[in-house]
């Protein structure tokens, strides 16, 4: 099949070669009746006559025959068929008074339509919308033929927009790269040293190599030492990109740590509770995103690209309340008892997970990306999902707004207070006992919202919390107990650390790197790398 394309759109090129200074002639009747008759080969000839016409007619027509738009009346009359359902002339594009009893759609089969893709794509570099000669261009950037070089000329020398005319100087390079005349080829050459694609750096790279007979692909001397010259611009290029890639990765990944351990880092480091049940508040918070869609879904479907942030709220409050009932029923109860402490959050944590199952059922659910949060970005050849590039800005939001409830709220101040000298805050009037109630309500809450970014990048389970307890207890004491930049510095630079070595030595292995990492550190400093300072207190 990728044979048979392939070898009709070299025919078409090559009739557009051969034919481009007609680009401009006007269709007639005689191009286009050949579409009328029962044979496949006078249709074929007549796409080639439509084809080499070359300009926006021609595209408009072909584009017809191929939606199936394309009509051929009981007296044999090319017509098409507007968006209003009427007829009208294929040439005029004036409406037929009157309206013909009976048409038929024009038939094509296969052939047809694999010479029909390959004309209007060359065609479509001829069009007004941008968007359509950029997809155009980067579709002949695939398929390049030196049959192709006249018409890239022409439609280089008439194109305005600086990246369509990029890509189309990039093919005709690449074509050239076969010129007979040296020049031509150093000369392409140079111009290819600006590029940053790796199909580019192979074609160059072959020009290198020797055949059969010993000598080189490229037999200029002169030529090669241009290319070896643009093979290292590129290497940089790409290395460049590569970092850069894994610079964005890792960030992803960082934000996603940061939110799952913002939380942690307040419950843990004030209350020095191990909460094994801190995972299942990120569950919580992604089913009640799942719940809140369902409900846009069923009552707002028109606003339904708004449910996200309808979700943020409901996430932060569902996860707050549950983590307000545990410490007032459980946990309070435990302090000074890690041991017990433990087992009872991993109680909470199975009984949670449980309690979704029987309301959700064990399947994951699916939480739908709004339309604004679907797709990418492009830079330098790099696709950054909007949904990751949501998730960095949401982090660094939440980042700021827990900065700002810790640093100049008066829960802020009593959180600082008992944090470092909780028997001091309790004799100045502090109630510590309501303190800890709202501190692990705003630690669950965060986690809450981290479910929110994780409902976009993935299905939702009642095992959503467990992938990210383990992580986020290691970003919390690696970047130290109770300091919320150390929780920043660490699940940034781990994110950051494991992107970059994952390429080399593998996922599994990253893991075990980080992890002995981690011990390592916590050896020489069980305090965490970013510890508060001062007089600390018990618990």
């Amino acid at each position: 099949m990728l044979n048979n394309k392939r070898n009709a759109l070299l025919f078409i090129l090559s009739f557009l070669a051969l034919a481009f200074p007609m680009v401009g002639t006007a269709l007639d009747r005689t191009d286009i009746s050949g579409l009328a008759s029962e044979h496949v080969m006078e249709r074929l000839k007549a796409i080639e006559k439509i084809a080499r016409v070359g300009d926006s007619d021609a595209l408009r027509l072909l584009e017809g025959l191929q939606n199936s738009e394309l009509l051929v009346t009981d007296t044999g009359q090319i017509v098409l068929e507007n968006d209003d359902w009427d007829v009208i002339d294929a040439i005029t594009l004036e409406m037929l008074d009157p309206q013909p009893d009976t048409y038929n759609t024009v038939i094509v089969n296969n052939r047809m339509r694999s010479q029909l893709e390959s004309a209007v794509g060359v065609l479509q570099l001829l069009s007004d919308d941008r968007e359509i000669r950029l997809t155009s261009a980067k579709s002949l950037r695939d398929n390049l033929s030196p049959s192709l070089l006249t018409f890239l000329n022409k439609a280089l020398a008439q194109e305005s927009d600086e990246e369509i005319g990029r890509i189309l100087k990039e093919s005709q390079s690449i074509i050239l790269l076969d010129s007979l005349d040296e020049q031509e080829r150093i000369d392409a050459v140079n111009y290819l040293t600006s590029s940053s694609e790796r199909r580019v750096r192979e074609l160059l790279v072959a020009k290198l190599e020797k055949n059969e007979s010993g000598e080189f692909e490229e037999i200029s001397a002169e030529v090669r030492v241009a290319i070896e010259f643009a093979v290292t611009a590129i290497d940089r290029k790409l290395t460049f990109i590569d970092y850069f890639g894994r610079l964005f990765s890792g960030l992803s990944l960082g934000s996603i740590l940061l939110l799952a351990a913002m939380g942690l880092a307040i419950t843990y480091g004030l209350l020095g509770v191990i909460n094994l049940a801190h995972g299942e508040m990120l569950m919580i918070g992604a089913y009640a995103t799942y719940v809140t869609q369902q409900l846009f879904v069923n009552y707002l479907p028109s606003y339904f690209d708004l449910y996200v942030l309808a979700a943020i709220p409901m996430a932060f409050l569902s996860s707050a309340i549950i983590g307000v009932v545990l410490e007032r029923t459980v946990i309070r109860w435990l302090y000074g008892r890690p041991l017990e402490t433990l087992l009872a959050t991993w109680g909470i944590s199975l009984f949670l997970i449980q309690l979704v199952r029987q309301i959700f059922g064990a399947q994951n659910v699916e939480v739908s990306n709004p339309t604004w949060l679907s797709g990418g970005v492009e830079v330098w050849n790099i696709v950054m999902p909007l949904n990751r590039i949501a998730i960095i800005v949401f982090a660094a939001l939440v980042l700021i707004g827990i900065w700002l409830l810790i640093s100049q709220t008066r829960l802020g101040l009593f959180i600082r207070s008992v944090t470092q000298n909780r028997s001091m805050a309790a004799c100045v009037g502090v109630n510590t006992a309501k303190v800890d109630m709202l501190a692990f309500g705003l630690g669950s809450g965060i986690a809450g919202l981290a479910g929110v970014a994780l409902s976009q990048i993935g299905n939702v389970g009642p095992d959503l919390g467990q992938a990210y307890i383990i992580d986020s207890f290691m970003v919390v004491v690696l970047g130290g107990v109770g300091q919320l930049a150390g929780t920043v510095y660490a699940a940034l630079g781990l994110g950051v650390f494991s992107k970059f070595i994952e390429p080399g030595v593998g996922a599994v292995l990253t893991k075990i790197i980080i992890l002995v990492f981690i011990i390592a550190v916590i050896q020489k400093r069980p305090q965490g790398l970013f510890a508060l300072k001062g007089r600390s207190v018990e618990g």
